[in-house]
């Protein structure tokens, strides 16, 4: 399956796109000055326990406390939490775990008042990042994630992804890394390690453990609050976790990104190199690859496919309900053919759709009746197979005897929501508008105020391609004009999104110039 990764990177967020066989899958943001990322290691401090939620809430410099629930703590809490108190009285000498006596592992079913106190400090990385109201949920099982391999400090035993399915090579990865792990620290292979050679995964477990030396060189002196790991930026840590050789290119529009990904596929993957580029055109790179039009016409309400068949897709405080309904061309065939067509092609698209929208919780979808249960078992397979590529953990339940089907999907982040509805760009929602014949005379207005204001600067005009066209026509044309009258030649520019009545001036710097 080809991928492609367009990555749309400006001052205040980065945008990025994942498309499979040209169609948009999956649609990531993160903000410029985003803090809290799944994945992050903090130095937290316990600001609460509360016995009935079996939970504390931990200080990490959100404004609302992070949550760390009894079971997210790990059975190896009171090791961590000895391993960072012995490295800020500076008994702990060094990173390496090989002289360090772990402590007894703490009880399944304890409580949390029994292990952890008000003031306590404690190691915690971000497991969920804050949604709505609700601060960042954390986790004490810590773990530094690599391409091929997953680091986890205080464990010994190493696992192999279940997606790794030849049993010779998953002997012969495990014995591979049982010589070459570092002592008191656990392993969990990837499937991307899958036919690599050791000093392929003997690299990259040296570059977890410098990761692990740098966290505790910053544990020393670390405040309280303090970030001691960042995870990877948000396409570099994409890249990361789902880079194959299905992938036919990267493309991204900033240098500064260009580079950084450079590196890191120099260091990971340096066959998958050539696949990334830098985007240097003018005209927006979401535009150039489609991707624009694709979340107009993926989110909102209700998804359309090419049957005709739409998904009606309605969010409610506890979960999320989908409705399938068959459009105008169901009863092309006898109506259980008909139904099993319809609920097969919704299936496909509601799986794209929990990953492009980050749907997370319970989701429940209204499939259209059928009665046989051998189509029934169909499209319970079908939809099995569709959500595979996705990376969140997922259960899905078969069809009730109501034609019901009950996803439950791992939800990390907020879900991804874009509003396609647009303000009308003539009347502004008033619905009225100036009267259209006035318009030149608008824009002469405007124009010869800023050729007085501004003597020496260079200007643009972008309007909708009727008014350029009116515009440019002829020998005598608005423009020639301008340029006789105020010796000086206006650019004009078509605007495809522009409404009738709209203009907007830019200077030589491509900075608008604002008359209001």
């Amino acid at each position: 399956m080809q991928k492609d990764l367009i990555i749309d990177v400006s001052p205040s967020k980065v945008d990025i796109a994942l498309l499979e066989e040209g169609k948009l899958v999956e649609l990531h943001k993160q903000k410029a000055d985003s803090n809290f990322t799944v994945g992050d290691i903090f130095l937290g401090s316990i600001k609460k326990t509360m016995p009935g939620l079996n939970a504390a809430f931990v200080d990490i410099g959100h404004r609302k406390d992070a949550f760390l629930h009894y079971t997210d703590l790990g059975p190896q809490l009171k090791s961590l939490n000895k391993f960072v108190k012995e490295t800020r009285s500076k008994k702990q000498t060094t990173h390496l775990l090989d002289q360090f006596e772990k402590e007894k592992d703490i009880f399944k079913s304890g409580k949390i008042d029994q292990v952890l106190k008000k003031r306590d400090l404690v190691l915690v990385q971000v497991l969920k990042e804050p949604i709505s109201t609700k601060g960042p949920r954390l986790t004490c099982e810590i773990t530094i994630p690599g391409r091929f391999v997953v680091l986890t400090p205080f464990y010994n035993n190493v696992s192999v992804s279940k997606k790794v399915s030849n049993p010779e090579e998953r002997k012969r990865l495990h014995t591979l890394v049982e010589s070459i792990k570092p002592k008191n620290f656990g392993i969990i292979i990837r499937t991307a390690a899958e036919g690599k050679k050791v000093a392929d995964l003997h690299e990259e477990i040296s570059g977890l453990m410098e990761t692990w030396k740098g966290m505790w060189n910053s544990l020393k002196t670390a405040k309280v609050t303090s970030k001691l790991v960042s995870e990877l930026d948000k396409s570099s840590s994409i890249l990361r976790d789902i880079l194959s050789d299905s992938f036919s290119k990267v493309v991204v529009n900033d240098m500064e990104t260009y580079e950084t990904l450079k590196t890191f596929l120099e260091t990971s993957a340096p066959k998958l190199a050539k696949i990334l580029s830098l985007y240097k055109s003018n005209k927006p790179i979401y535009d150039t690859f489609g991707v624009s039009r694709q979340i107009k016409s993926s989110f909102g309400k209700t998804s359309t496919m090419s049957s005709g068949a739409y998904l009606v897709i309605e969010h409610t405080e506890a979960m999320h309900v989908i409705d399938v309904n068959s459009g105008p061309k169901m009863q092309r065939k006898d109506q259980e053919t008909s139904a099993l067509m319809v609920n097969m092609e919704s299936a496909k698209e509601i799986a794209r759709q929990l990953r492009l929208r980050d749907i997370g919780g319970i989701i429940l979808i209204d499939f259209i009746d059928m009665r046989k249960q051998e189509n029934k078992v169909t499209l319970y397979k079908a939809m099995k197979d569709y959500m595979e590529g996705d990376r969140a953990q997922h259960t899905i339940l078969p069809l009730s005897k109501f034609g019901l089907m009950q996803i439950t999907r791992q939800r990390t982040r907020p879900e991804v929501s874009v509003d396609t509805s647009e303000l009308c760009p003539t009347c502004q929602g008033s619905g009225k508008v100036n009267s259209t014949v006035l318009i030149t005379d608008d824009i002469d207005r405007d124009l010869n105020y800023i050729m007085t204001s501004r003597p020496k600067s260079k200007v643009t005009l972008h309007v909708h391609p009727f008014v350029y066209a009116y515009l440019k026509k002829g020998i005598k044309s608005h423009q020639r004009r301008w340029y006789f009258k105020y010796s000086r030649w206006v650019k004009l520019v078509s605007e495809f999104e522009f409404g009738l009545n709209q203009y907007v001036f830019y200077d030589n710097h491509d900075d608008e110039i604002r008359l209001d």
